[in-house]
């Protein structure tokens, strides 16, 4: 799934090889262990800030199920996700397929940035899979005022353990364009990412409750009649490549001592 000619829709198979790495520990050296949260680095290309980064979330209280719907209901993610700055779907390819746009904040003094991406997502035994991959689409170029990087390989692997215990586990290979000091990779293996499993954690704690208030019976990644957007072609789409994209240097920008951007309280209300 990381090397790419041409767009297409992940088959079983691409899930499986993906529910394979999510849960194999070779290669990886471990940068974060501590209450429940565990975190791994797989460095590529150190000079071009090129790494993975995989994260497990253990979650005693929760229901895989409920845990599936948090990551894919976009308009719950505008509410806890405070690093988010757009999030919107562009069309749909399939059932269990669609095309995205995902804009983030980073770290001061980096420049946000952006994606769009082909979602797809399959539910696989007791067990639920969704991941992405970089994808271009001619009403969307980059922006002026965004660095547009590129997902070679992201995704999610929920495993359901019982009634309310699952396992989470967060895999990202992103390019981020641009040369990346190195205390922003250490930051995000060692603190963000982290943090944002932690958060995630309490968002989906406060879902059901949310999800009653907020059209309770519209889950169109269960129920694909329910999907309102209109119809893509792979035609229409193309490979994200990295090496067409800009590069930007931030390699020499120094941490600020005050982080504003995304450090939102982890106690903020959703409502």
């Amino acid at each position: 799934m990381s090397t790419r000619d041409s767009v297409q829709i992940p088959d079983d198979r691409d899930f499986e090889l993906f529910r394979t790495e999510c849960n194999s520990e070779q290669g990886w050296s471990l940068t974060y262990n501590k209450s429940g949260v565990v975190v791994w680095v797989q460095i590529l290309e150190a000079e071009k800030s090129l790494h993975k980064i995989k994260c497990r979330m253990d979650c005693k209280d929760l229901s895989a199920e409920t845990l599936y719907d948090v990551l894919h209901d976009i308009e719950y993610r505008k509410k806890w996700d405070t690093n988010v700055i757009e999030t919107f779907d562009i069309g749909k390819l399939t059932v269990n397929a669609d095309v995205g746009y995902y804009s983030w904040r980073c770290p001061k003094p980096l420049k946000n940035r952006d994606v769009i991406t082909l979602r797809s997502w399959l539910p696989m035994g007791s067990d639920y899979i969704i991941m992405n991959y970089s994808v271009k689409h001619p009403k969307y170029p980059p922006r002026k005022d965004m660095v547009r990087a590129v997902s070679i390989q992201t995704g999610y692997l929920i495993q359901g353990k019982g009634a309310k215990n699952c396992t989470l586990t967060y895999l990202a290979q992103v390019d981020p364009k641009g040369s990346l000091p190195k205390w922003v990779v250490n930051k995000l293996s060692q603190f963000l990412a982290p943090k944002t499993m932690k958060k995630m954690h309490k968002a989906c704690l406060k879902y059901p409750e949310w999800k009653q208030r907020h059209n309770p019976s519209f889950k169109p990644w269960l129920f694909p009649e329910q999907n309102t957007l209109s119809s893509l072609s792979l035609s229409e789409l193309a490979i994200q490549h990295a090496d067409s994209l800009e590069n930007i240097d931030e390699s020499s920008l120094s941490e600020e001592a005050k982080d504003e951007r995304g450090e939102a309280s982890d106690e903020d209300s959703v409502n």
